[in-house]
């Protein structure tokens, strides 16, 4: 690695700039080889940089969400709340439309739609302002929600164990800490030399891109797999635990991740290797009962035939199915790790106690 190159880590993945009234983020599909930082200004900007995956990752979409919706209400000029709140919409329903499976994009905005109706006798720039705290508490609460997990998840390990980890739910994904990576990166700091092996994750290789990346950068280490390795390492027993993060936790515990996370599972399961799933409880919809339920987002085909290679890499004209996401059952699954502790199987009522929990501590942790 270059020396002089500033360190991954030391970015933000998504910040405001608002004096330039801009949404800041690390353009990730430039990276590793070129880092740099795009400005966002117009809703339509914001939403491709949402499908585009120029950010990605739950929290992090929420995140940006929440700066861009505020951003886009910061534009509306008019003193008439009704005008406002209905232009307001117009561009939360925009920018909801850009992704369908990851929850905490719906979340996030439906949250900043609730300070619109909560202060809809104020005035407009008063509204505004209460939207731009909104945002900027999203986005501390984010941090900690995270490191909050990552403690959680410590205590599923030990010193020295082996963690396959599945695309990226890493700091690139959230504000920091990352979901799945948090228990790794508090590890680090703490000494416990873990031995990483990150999934390549084709077919938008976010795992060799963006994981093993950041791992490398924080001194991590970190092996490189091709996806079709994971049973290799585990029959080896190289791993001990598996954590990867999810785009949604339905009721029963189903989780919808990156595609290819249920065929870890379902190999972990063979060689008796726990799989942790690490979540905050904006991404579990308890409004989604089963993972029948979760729609998935269908991407195009030149991400698999063409888009890493100087040529195509398939037939001209061959069909191509590319889900960006699948389903991993709840049976596969060990424990789901949130902010509030770790949810078990039954998860219709361990996810449950998890909500009465958050309910009881109003939000914090």
């Amino acid at each position: 690695m270059d020396k002089d190159r500033k360190n991954i880590m030391e970015y933000e993945t998504v910040a405001l700039d608002d004096e330039d009234s801009a949404l800041v983020i690390i353009d990730q599909t430039k990276l590793p080889g070129e880092t740099e930082l795009i400005h966002l200004h117009t809703g339509q900007e914001i939403w491709d940089a949402i499908y585009l995956l120029k950010v990605r990752g739950a929290p992090a979409i929420g995140v940006a969400a929440a700066f861009g919706i505020y951003l886009l209400a910061k534009q509306i000029q008019t003193q008439d709340y009704e005008v406002f709140y209905r232009e307001f919409r117009k561009q939360k329903e925009y920018l909801n439309s850009s992704r369908p499976t990851a929850v905490n994009l719906s979340w996030a905005l439906n949250r900043m739609e609730q300070v619109c109706m909560k202060n809809k006798e104020k005035p407009i720039e008063e509204i505004k302002g209460h939207l731009r705290a909104e945002a900027i508490a999203m986005k501390e609460e984010d941090i900690r929600v995270c490191k909050a997990i990552g403690e959680h998840g410590l205590t599923l390990v030990k010193p020295g164990d082996g963690i396959l980890t599945h695309c990226n739910a890493g700091q690139l994904a959230t504000c920091k800490y990352g979901t799945a990576t948090a228990p790794i990166y508090l590890g680090q700091e703490r000494g416990y030399q873990f031995r990483v092996f990150a999934d390549e994750t084709r077919p938008l290789l976010q795992g060799a891109r963006l994981t093993a990346y950041e791992l490398y950068a924080s001194g991590v280490d970190v092996t490189l797999l091709c996806d079709n390795m994971s049973a290799t390492v585990m029959r080896n027993g190289w791993i001990n635990a598996v954590f990867v993060g999810c785009d949604r936790v339905a009721a029963n515990g189903d989780t919808a991740n990156k595609i290819g996370t249920s065929v870890v599972a379902a190999v972990a399961k063979r060689y008796h290797v726990p799989v942790y799933i690490c979540a905050p409880t904006s991404t579990i919809d308890m409004n989604t009962a089963t993972g029948d339920d979760i729609v998935i987002e269908q991407r195009p085909a030149h991400e698999v035939t063409q888009m890493w290679y100087e040529k195509p890499m398939a037939p001209e004209g061959v069909k191509v199915f590319n889900p960006a996401f699948d389903v991993t059952d709840h049976d596969l699954i060990a424990g789901i790790v949130t902010e509030y502790g770790i949810a078990r199987a039954p998860y219709t009522e361990s996810l449950q106690e998890i909500f009465a929990r958050k309910e009881t501590s109003g939000g914090w942790f």
